[in-house]
């Protein structure tokens, strides 16, 4: 069990690392005040949210790699929607994560981790419990 939590969280940080380098490479792009906020979305969903995804479908998330996920999302939306002026003192600050969850229309990465799991354990239950592995030949 110990053993399974250490790997599970060293996947966790393995996958956010390289989420996080993608991101990094993109950084400029996201925070550019040229490209629309909708486009800077669409390439998150597209070239680092994939990274981070890849493989959680089968896998099981204990509430910290929740939390982390739902840490490193929020830092990266904070890049593409920038700052907002307070409206009581004037000052530019950081939007809080009840900002970017109204700025963000889309399911957050945990929704979606979720929603992929439903659906790969209704492609499952279809056959009737059942696994039907495809080789070259047909099933096996």
């Amino acid at each position: 069990m110990l053993l399974e939590w250490l790997c599970s969280n060293e996947e966790v940080k393995r996958r956010l690392k390289s989420g996080n380098a993608d991101c990094h490479l993109v950084q400029n792009l996201l925070s550019s005040s040229l490209l629309s906020k909708n486009l800077k979305t669409k390439m998150y969903k597209t070239i680092i949210m994939p990274v981070v995804l890849y493989g959680w479908e089968t896998g099981s998330l204990t509430v910290r790699e929740e939390h982390r996920l739902r840490v490193s999302e929020n830092s990266v939306l904070r890049k593409i929607f920038g700052l907002k002026r307070d409206e009581v003192t004037g000052e530019w600050r950081k939007l809080h994560n009840e900002d970017l969850n109204d700025l963000y229309c889309s399911p957050n990465i945990i929704q979606v981790i979720k929603k992929k799991k439903n659906e790969m354990g209704g492609a499952c239950s279809a056959y009737g419990g059942e696994r039907h592995i495809q080789g070259f030949g047909g099933e096996i």
